[in-house]
């Protein structure tokens, strides 16, 4: 198997998450740089588009302002030479004025720009040179209200001087027009320039990103396909396959902990099995025992048949010819005779008894199993009628509710279980007072699904110490001489109750008398009692069969 814990290159050193953590980070330096440069080109960009825009192509503009003052100041000087007017001086003065303003803002405009400013310098220095040699002489020999005419001499000479001024005009003119064709050029320059690394980057960030992705699928998402498939391989039931671990510390970390996972679950897979062979040779020790429980309980019901048929026929036939005896040499016995005769006619009768007693008890839940709905009240009427003559010669108060609910059972059993509670109230009375016998009914507040029922009488009670000994089968608290019985009818009691799904007990706390308490399913949670337990035909028809 390979190392999933050790083992070297950058795939182990880092996390998955750490694998992400670089490749954001990568992918947000590639951003910022980007984003440094870009802003850098646009920021150039936008600086030659601001020197042309707001200062060149300006700048040419003032200068044609300069130009036109200069050539009103020309206009001017010549018409007032002509004229003799001062009216026609006022576009010299205005032209002097607004010479004056184009020059400082063209200043302020070609500031850094030493040619075009040059320039600026010789056209003004020509202008002046103009007014200080012909114009100011000029205006100044002319008298008002004199008209004159002008001196061709004075007129070529004062053309020549302006003619001067126009050449640098011109050359002023060029500069401008190619330092705005300078500052477009830089423009389309930078703007390509700008675009170009615009694109490249764009290029180098999809590359990156891209590059990014395929280290990412190779040292992450593929050790977590094969992690995957090594796991889902394991889960279809290869346990014998080994789990490797590759790519980040954790992933060959979590490849670890399924890997000892793996070998843990084998282990147990094992031990299971080990175990599962045990339980299925317990198992079928179980069914070899079921087998043989079945034969002795098919025995012992032979036995009870034996017990209720041949055994009953010889005590029959003891007490009869003992009665006949009587009958016919009564007269020749004296009183321990006729007593004898007594003796053995009576313990032949309560050998009969305890027969039945025995075989009742025994067949609790064993044959003709009944299953259905049980109305309580009529169980209980029936108990009574069955006590009729106990309950007319001790003269009992019975008290019992006026509706009792209806639950799911053997009618037959439930009979009996109402008879042999009510008749233990009546046999065991008390001396002094009537009996009195009262039955209660109530959802069981510690069982939900459960009815809680009792009966209590003021008879001569229950010892505590005694609570649980009275429901074993053939304990007996009193002699037979004061109270008979075979002591049997309360273990009956407690097997009937047991086999419907409840339980019976002696309430300690109740001293004036004897009080038993028992519960019994809702009829719905009998029925889905019923629903999940194991049939039993199986062993009945044995049982049925055993007994024919």
């Amino acid at each position: 198997m390979r190392d999933v814990t050790g083992g070297t290159g950058a795939g182990r050193r880092l996390t998955v998450q750490g694998w992400f953590f670089l490749a954001l980070s990568l992918m947000v330096l590639l951003v910022v740089v980007g984003s440094v440069i870009g802003g850098t080109l646009l920021a150039q960009t936008a600086r030659v588009t601001d020197e042309l825009t707001m200062d060149i192509q300006p700048a040419r503009t003032e200068a044609y302002r300069l130009q036109a003052a200069q050539v009103n100041q020309e206009t001017g000087i010549r018409g007032y030479a002509i004229a003799a007017d001062r009216q026609f001086l006022a576009p010299y003065t205005q032209g002097k004025q607004d010479e004056a303003r184009s020059v400082r803002r063209l200043r302020e405009l070609l500031e850094g720009r030493p040619e075009l400013l040059a320039d600026l310098d010789a056209v003004e220095r020509e202008a002046d040179q103009w007014r200080e040699k012909f114009a100011e002489p000029l205006a100044a020999s002319v008298t008002p209200g004199q008209p004159r005419t002008l001196d061709q001499r004075s007129a070529e000479r004062g053309k020549a001087e302006f003619d001067q001024v126009r050449a640098l005009w011109t050359k002023q003119n060029d500069d401008l027009t190619r330092a705005v064709q300078d500052g477009r050029a830089r423009i389309t320059h930078e703007r390509l320039v700008r675009n170009s690394v615009l694109a490249g980057m764009v290029a180098v960030f999809l590359l990156t990103g891209i590059a990014l992705s395929v280290l990412v699928r190779m040292l992450v998402a593929r050790p977590l396909e094969s992690l995957r498939a090594a796991s889902r391989r394991v889960a279809g039931g290869d346990f014998a396959y080994e789990i490797p671990g590759d790519g980040p510390a954790d992933l060959t970390a979590v490849a670890g902990d399924v890997e000892d996972m793996r070998k843990r679950i084998v282990a147990e897979l094992h031990a299971s099995r080990d175990i599962q062979d045990e339980l299925t040779r317990q198992a079928a020790e179980l069914d070899a025992q079921t087998v043989e429980l079945r034969r002795s309980n098919a025995e012992l019901e032979q036995f009870a048949y034996v017990a209720s048929h041949d055994l009953q026929e010889p005590l029959r036939k003891v007490a009869s010819f003992c009665q006949l005896l009587e009958k016919r040499y009564g007269d020749q016995l004296d009183d321990r005779g006729r007593q004898y005769i007594d003796f053995a006619v009576d313990g032949a009768k309560r050998m009969q008894v305890l027969i039945n007693d025995l075989l009742t008890f025994s067949r609790v839940g064993r044959l003709n199993d009944a299953r259905e709905p049980v109305d309580l009240d009529q169980a209980l009427d029936k108990a009574l009628r069955n006590l009729t003559a106990s309950v007319e010669e001790s003269g009992a108060v019975v008290d019992r509710p006026e509706d009792l609910p209806e639950i799911t059972g053997d009618p037959t059993l439930l009979t009996m279980l109402w008879q042999n509670l009510v008749g233990n109230a009546l046999k065991f009375r008390h001396a002094d007072r009537t009996p009195h016998v009262r039955v209660t009914c109530e959802a069981d507040p510690e069982a939900p699904g459960m009815w809680r029922l009792s009966v209590t009488d003021n008879g001569i009670g229950i010892p505590e110490q005694f609570a649980e000994k009275v429901f074993v089968i053939f304990q007996r608290l009193h002699g037979r001489d004061a109270y008979g019985g075979t002591g049997i009818g309360l273990a009956l009691c407690k097997k009937i109750v047991e086999h419907h799904g409840g339980r019976i007990w002696i309430d300690t706390g109740h001293t004036d008398g004897t009080r038993f308490c028992f519960t019994l399913p809702t009829a719905a949670d009998a029925t889905d009692a019923d629903a999940e337990s194991p049939s039993t035909d199986a062993t009945d028809a044995t049982e049925e069969k055993a007994l024919t």
